[in-house]
């Protein structure tokens, strides 16, 4: 039995990159993720979150952004297998964008409950209350 190769491990790299890129490039909510994500890092520095707040944060952008690109693939293969209308596609479709609409969710939860008291205390600060 042949083995065929895949190439380096550098070629892997460079496949996973030019997808997020790609992804980046033709999906609007991607790039809206990658803003609140800015704003949230951003966010999260200025106030100087602990290594464990820090863990949930990065956790709840990754689990959106591999959402997102997961549901992009789902889009990407549908279209190419069933370029028609179709309505399982239809549904594949609708779920795999209502799994990543729970992940946001959750994301922005993790981001009030994280987020939110250290910044209502800096905002307090600031104002002098």
């Amino acid at each position: 039995m042949r083995r065929h190769r895949h190439g380096t491990l550098l070629d892997s790299f460079r496949y996973a990159f030019a997808g997020l890129v790609y992804v980046l490039r033709a999906e609007r909510n991607a790039r809206v993720h990658l803003a609140a994500t800015i704003l949230v890092v951003s966010l999260s520095a200025w106030l100087r979150l602990s290594r464990i707040e820090w863990l949930f944060m990065i956790m709840a952008i990754a689990l959106v952004f591999a959402g997102e690109m997961l549901n992009t693939v789902v889009e990407l293969v549908l279209d190419l297998v069933a370029p028609q209308q179709n309505t399982l596609a239809k549904h594949a479709k609708d779920v795999a964008a209502g799994a990543i609409l729970i992940a946001a969710i959750a994301a922005a939860i993790t981001g009030l409950i994280v987020l939110g008291p250290p910044l209502w205390e800096r905002v307090r600060s600031l104002w002098g209350a």
